[in-house]
């Protein structure tokens, strides 16, 4: 089979397009073709040695997969060749066959193609975790989204907004505010590239309250940090809850003071070690998003596809900012 592999730390260019043996599925895992991967920030980072873990090389990067299940193990059951499949893994899906545990696989229903299962889960799931646990968002409250053309915004908005909150997305082109707008936001505001001096941050600081409403945010939806952190905490409402999720602009340094005078909370949201830890509450929101699925109340953008051996692009096209919705690279014509 062929795969995209790191086989020394760096960034896309780095990426070899390989062969390798096909592998075979052990004990409770299904050996899955991949039809499609699609690509998040984690994988911009893994091949860089940044991300919280540090696969063994040669490794393909690549966490969130849809395809067939080829080949079933021993001691699985309720899976059969031919199934359609969705599955987190970590790293390894760019590549056309992959070993899944079958406990953490998933049934892609029919009728939904399988770039928009491997751009469901990990935006969505993390979506649902940081509004509902850590940021216990409720009806008629108002959501701030950063980066809310991202594949993670774009989940955060949609949740919001079946959740019943009023949604203002913050974005930084108009092109990404109408993509906000269409997926529902309530309001959006675009935001000018940092990094900000003194000043610049001040007048930032006074777009998001303007743009949140007197009362202030009570939940503020983070995936971008940097220069844009301080400034959005600026505008967060009376104990309302700021949510931790990514760092794509830089790890930004906070006041703390801020947090005295607003009676606020600061969240860390790591969507992956809350599903390790309690997998019944993670099942249960997956649940929830399946429903939302079929309801129509959330639908994975894919903006962009790419074929394997083109996968680095993708990478690259995701650090660069660019990626409004999902990114997925897909397995046909790879040789």
């Amino acid at each position: 089979m062929k795969a995209l592999l790191s086989k020394s730390p760096g960034g896309p260019e780095t990426l070899e397009l390989s062969d390798l043996p096909d592998p075979v599925a052990g004990k409770g895992q299904l050996l899955v073709r991949v039809k499609a991967c699609a690509i998040n920030y984690p994988d911009v980072l893994i091949i860089e040695d940044k991300y919280q873990f540090r696969p063994e090389r040669p490794f393909a990067p690549g966490g969130e997969v849809a395809g067939v299940v080829e080949q079933v193990g021993e001691g699985v059951s309720g899976w059969a060749a031919g199934d359609r499949v969705i599955a987190m893994i970590g790293h390894g899906g760019l590549a056309q066959k992959v070993v899944v545990p079958a406990a953490m696989a998933l049934k892609l229903p029919e009728g939904r193609s399988f770039e928009e299962g491997s751009a469901l889960i990990l935006t969505y799931a993390t979506s649902i975790h940081a509004l509902l646990d850590r940021g216990r968002l409720e009806a008629g409250q108002t959501l701030l989204v950063l980066g809310a053309a991202g594949g993670v915004g774009l989940a955060a908005l949609e949740l919001g907004k079946a959740f019943g909150a009023r949604v203002v997305a913050a974005v930084s082109s108009e092109e990404k505010a109408e993509v906000a707008k269409a997926a529902g936001a309530d309001a959006a505001i675009v935001y000018p590239r940092g990094p900000f001096d003194k000043d610049q941050s001040k007048a930032l600081a006074q777009q998001f309250k303007d743009a949140v409403g007197p009362n202030g945010a009570d939940v503020i939806y983070d995936p971008v940090g940097g220069d844009y952190t301080e400034p959005a905490l600026r505008s967060i409402a009376w104990e309302g809850r700021y949510l931790v999720v990514g760092f794509p602009a830089g790890i930004p340094k906070l006041p703390l003071n801020l947090t005295l005078l607003k009676s606020c909370d600061v969240c860390g949201v790591f969507w992956g070690a809350f599903a390790a830890r309690d997998p019944g509450a993670n099942a249960a929101h997956v649940e929830t998003l399946f429903r939302l699925w079929d309801q129509g109340k959330i639908a994975p953008k894919v903006s962009r596809t790419w074929p394997l051996a083109q996968g680095g692009e993708a990478i690259a096209h995701m650090a660069a900012r660019k990626a409004v919705g999902k990114l997925v690279v897909t397995m046909e014509d790879c040789g």
